[in-house]
């Protein structure tokens, strides 16, 4: 049985075998094999690998890898202490492609890609999955030059926030009855030094671009930013002038020329399996060859300056990449407005600075910021907690809507004084909270002034919950057009690290500011947050106002909801973007089930089934 962690007790590996045979033979399986082992093998036989393959994949072009290079130095510390013993170590990037091999195995197959798609079941796929270690023994294998080789494999953390990089494996003869795989303290602690070897080149890196950002950036007034993938630094010129559709752009080409680009420090990637040769996962003899030079054009030249034309009407960017021991880690861009016309404030595309770097974060306020370029009404959901009133007051501000009517439905009547009819009725902007919670008159009142003023001034925030009755369903129709939906916290964790400093107090003089260690932050990541941000703010406060040690925050310290993680399974991509779709179908439907069901295409009785899997 395949493994994560602690190891339970395995089954006998000659059943398992007889059962892998029946299996390849099309018939019918004993009982007691592991149903994670079956659907490994139906997994492989989906992606159409050959359980005997043998014959070589057109290689791969050579990649460049940022991990290879922080890593190179750890593992070739241990390259001569594989060569006469019976293991093999093995180093993979995120998509499982073979970056360093070393050693000796029970076998002299070497394979450059480990994904399933194309070699089957196998540990590296499983701790990559998983996120945890990962043992596969013998028959646990789809293919059959692995059957008498066990592997355990170790994820490759970023330091920064947390995302898989890659894997170690140790992989060795088959150990039967050996629990925990006798490689998993090597591959343990292999990864843990290149995880530390990556932390300090990360932080070296960091302050590199920070100089080169502060050196462009000594004229007054430039606008200028530095981007390496992972930091954003914008002066403050640039932050008044740069759209959302600016900005991506930069950072698309901040990922094209870095970081880690290298014209000479390049792994090679390869396809299935091929025979013996200097790079072998699974059996490797020896550490890869220097791979060949390759077209460095790919990367504009390298370390070559240029202009890029920015859309929006932003103007060009002189662009430059900032190197580093001979790498490309970021670029530094001097932005110069148009000259042929000026550029109105009030046409500028407000700039959203709330923290977050995530996809569906940026997705979310690039929509609202371009919503809000026109004074018309935008409506702005999502559960309560992820920040709408924050994005909403950001996007006024912005845009030089600088005393705005703010009205909060939760707190009563809102227009019994006519008010906000008042201000509207001026141009003056109205931002209104908690739309859920509207009267029935203030609803019909709403309504009537877009039939009239279909161009108002008006923001509104909308938490979903109970299905809205008919005058708000129709008010919500009329600005569905006109909207933006903010996702919750645990759609996007990887914002956390940013937000954390942002939500923290100011420290009381001769007091350090709130720091964390790796630990807690990964288990911060994996808590669900059922109240967003709102939630994570409450718990920042909290520590920094009773808090009475020193140091990082440890995760010990932690609530016990958030220190022991959650209790449910962790999803696959697939359940995942299930679960996505379903949590907008309801949203889009108020919260009710048959038409969310129906919009969906499956039967009600199947969305229950599918709300309890994922515990919604």
């Amino acid at each position: 049985m395949t493994t994560t962690e602690e190891s339970p007790a395995r089954p006998a590996l000659t059943p398992l075998r007889q059962a892998r045979e029946r299996f390849l033979t099309g018939r019918p399986l004993p009982d007691g094999v592991p149903d994670e082992i079956v659907a490994a093998w139906r997994r492989a036989r989906f992606f159409g690998v050959r359980h005997d393959l043998t014959e070589p994949a057109e290689p791969l072009p050579p990649v460049q890898s940022a991990l290879l290079t922080a890593a190179r130095p750890v593992l070739e510390r241990l390259a001569p202490a594989l060569a006469s013993g019976q293991s093999s170590l093995v180093l993979t990037d995120e998509r499982l492609r073979v970056l360093w091999s070393a050693g000796s195995g029970p076998g002299d197959e070497k394979c450059h890609d480990m994904s399933e798609q194309e070699v089957g079941h196998n540990s590296a796929a499983l701790a990559l999955r998983t996120r945890r270690r990962a043992e596969v023994h013998g028959p646990e294998h789809f293919l059959d030059l692995w059957q008498d080789v066990s592997a355990v494999s170790v994820p490759v953390l970023a330091p920064e926030n947390g995302q898989v990089l890659g894997t170690v494996t140790v992989a060795c003869g088959l150990c039967t009855g050996c629990t925990p795989h006798p490689g998993a303290a090597l591959a343990e602690a292999t990864a843990t030094a290149v995880e530390a070897e990556l932390l300090a080149r990360s932080r070296t890196t960091e302050r590199v671009l920070l100089d080169a950002f502060q050196r462009a950036a000594a004229r007054p007034g430039a606008a200028v930013v530095a981007l390496d993938g992972k930091n954003r630094l914008l002066s403050d010129a640039a932050a008044g002038m740069l759209s959302p559709g600016a900005v991506a752009v930069l950072e698309r080409t901040a990922a094209a020329n870095g970081p880690g680009r290298d014209d000479t420090d390049l792994s090679e990637s390869y396809g299935p399996c091929e025979p013996a040769g200097p790079s072998e996962a699974y059996g490797g003899s020896e550490p890869t060859r220097p791979p060949e030079p390759y077209d460095s054009a790919r990367s504009r030249n390298g370390s070559a300056a240029y202009d890029l034309e920015l859309p929006d009407g932003t103007g060009t960017a002189h662009v430059t990449p900032v190197r580093h021991e001979g790498a490309v880690i970021g670029v530094v861009a001097v932005v110069e407005p148009p000259t042929d016309e000026a550029v109105r404030p009030h046409t500028q595309q407000p700039r959203v600075a709330l923290a977050g770097r995530s996809v569906p974060w940026r997705h979310a306020t690039a929509k609202a910021a371009e919503l809000a370029r026109s004074r018309e009404p935008l409506l702005l959901t999502g559960e309560r907690g992820t920040g709408k009133t924050a994005l909403a007051r950001e996007l006024l501000r912005a845009r030089g809507d600088l005393d705005p009517l703010v009205v909060d439905a939760a707190e009563g009547p809102v227009d019994e004084t006519g008010s906000w009819t008042t201000a509207l009725a001026s141009d003056r902007a109205l931002l209104l909270r908690h739309a859920e919670r509207l009267a029935q008159a203030d609803v019909a009142a709403l309504n009537s002034l877009l039939d009239e003023r279909p161009d108002a001034p008006l923001l509104l925030t909308y938490t979903p919950g109970t299905p809205p009755g008919p005058c708000l369903q129709r008010l919500l129709d009329t600005l569905a057009v006109r909207s933006a939906t903010l996702p919750a916290l645990r759609e996007r964790p990887d914002d956390i690290r940013e937000l954390l400093p942002e939500l923290a107090p100011k420290p009381v003089p001769g007091r350090p500011p709130l720091t964390w260690t790796l630990d807690a932050l990964r288990a911060m990541e994996r808590h669900p947050w059922p109240g967003n941000i709102t939630e994570l703010a409450h718990l920042v406060r909290a520590l920094a106002e009773h808090r009475q040690v020193a140091g990082p925050v440890r995760r010990t310290e932690l609530p016990d909801l958030v220190r022991e993680g959650p209790a449910t399974r962790q999803l696959s991509p697939m359940e995942l973007a299930e679960r996505t779709a379903i949590l907008e179908s309801l949203r889009r439907h108020g919260g009710n089930k048959a038409r969310a069901a129906a919009a969906l295409g499956i039967a009600r009785a199947t969305l229950y089934r599918k709300l309890r899997g994922y515990s919604l």
